[in-house]
Formats: C-alpha cells, structure tokens, sequence
C-alpha cells in the first residue's frame, strides 16, 4: 500500500517523458488560444476606436462647415472686422459636404455660377453685396481643377489649408478683439470666438487622426 502510493505520488511530481511533452504541448496549445483571444478583443476595440474617431472627424468636420457659413453670413449682415473674411470661401470649400459639393459641380452649380457673373458684370447695381462671397463659394466649387476638387479637398492637403486658414483666422481674431480673454466676453463676440475656434479645431483633430 505504501508502496502503492509513493509510486503515484512520484507519477504527479516527476511524469514520465511521454507524458511531460504532451502537458507542455497542451501549455501551448493554452497559451496560444488565449494570445489568439486577445488579438480579436483588441482588434475589435481598435476598430470601434477607429469608427468613433472617423465618426468624430466627420461631426467636427460639419460643425465648423456650419461655422464657416455662419461667420459668412455674420460678416455680410452686421458683424463687421478688419479680419480677412474672404478666407472663408476657400475653408467653406474644402469642408463642404460631398452630397452639397456634387449638386454644386453638377449643372445647377454651373447655373448659379452664371447669374452670378452676368449679375455682377451687367447689373452691379442690383447686385447685393452679401451675395459677393457666396457667389465665390459657388464659382470656386465650378471651376476647380480635378486633382484640387477630389483629390486635395478629401486629403491631407485640405486639413492643411484649413488649418493655416483657421489659425489665422483666430490670431486676427483674437488681436481685433484685444486678447483672448476680451474674445471670451458675453455677447455675439463670444459666438463669433466660438466659431472660429471650430474652424481649428477640426483641421487640428483631422490630422492627429490622420497621424495615429
């Protein structure tokens, strides 16, 4: 009996060759699958990340489009600044969204585009002046080039114009209205502060994405 058992207990502490590889296999085999469990769970969450961070891009992205016409509109009406608001033709241009940009490069675009310029050629006088940027927007999404209308408008090249456009944008911004905390104050200069950091921000968080 005790013999029985010293045996069995040797068999536990010391397995025999045969054995001990099977065990280290089955080690592996363990290992392996909890290493192949963990790569789905991280690629998973890598790619929810990616479409929150895709999702993310694209709200900012028509927020500060949003911005952009409303700073236009602003700037026709009674927001008046010594700060170059014709740049927001081109930032309007290159954040406009794809279903909007294809309906003004099409025939309807092309339409507005001409009534624009017989308008402002033949009729000055009735051409109403807050109609001289939008007209702009219009002409500039007609006329552009291929490589400039789909390829720079929908990479890095674009984020990078709207972000030279909003920084500058800002600092002029912030200079006219005599420092950052002046900017903040209550009011429609608090509104117009916001909208103008929108058109940074997005440029700033679409190349991160674009980068990590």
């Amino acid at each position: 009996m005790g013999r029985t058992f010293e045996s069995y207990l040797a068999m536990k502490t010391h397995p025999a060759p045969g054995n001990a590889s099977e065990v280290a296999q089955a080690l592996i085999n363990s290992d392996l699958q909890d290493l192949g469990a963990a790569v789905r769970k991280l690629v998973s969450y890598t790619v929810v990340l990616g479409d929150d961070l895709g999702s993310t891009t694209a709200l900012l992205k028509w927020l500060a489009f949003f911005a952009a016409v409303y700073l236009l509109v602003l700037d026709r009406t009674n927001w008046r600044t010594n700060i170059l608001t014709a740049l927001l033709v081109p930032y309007i241009f290159f954040t406009l969204p794809n279903d909007l940009f294809y309906l003004l490069r099409g025939e309807i675009g092309k339409w507005i585009a001409l009534i624009t310029v017989v308008l402002r050629l033949f009729f000055p006088r009735h051409f109403p002046d807050w109609l001289e940027l939008p007209g702009a927007v219009t002409l500039l999404v007609v006329v552009a080039p291929n490589l400039v209308a789909y390829t720079f408008r929908t990479n890095l090249v674009g984020e990078v114009m709207c972000l030279i456009i909003g920084s500058n944008l800002l600092q002029e911004h912030i200079r006219e209205s005599g420092g950052i905390r002046k900017a903040f104050k209550k009011g429609k200069r608090m509104s117009n502060t916001i909208g103008i950091l929108l058109l940074f921000i997005y440029p700033v968080w679409a190349l991160v994405v674009g980068f990590m």
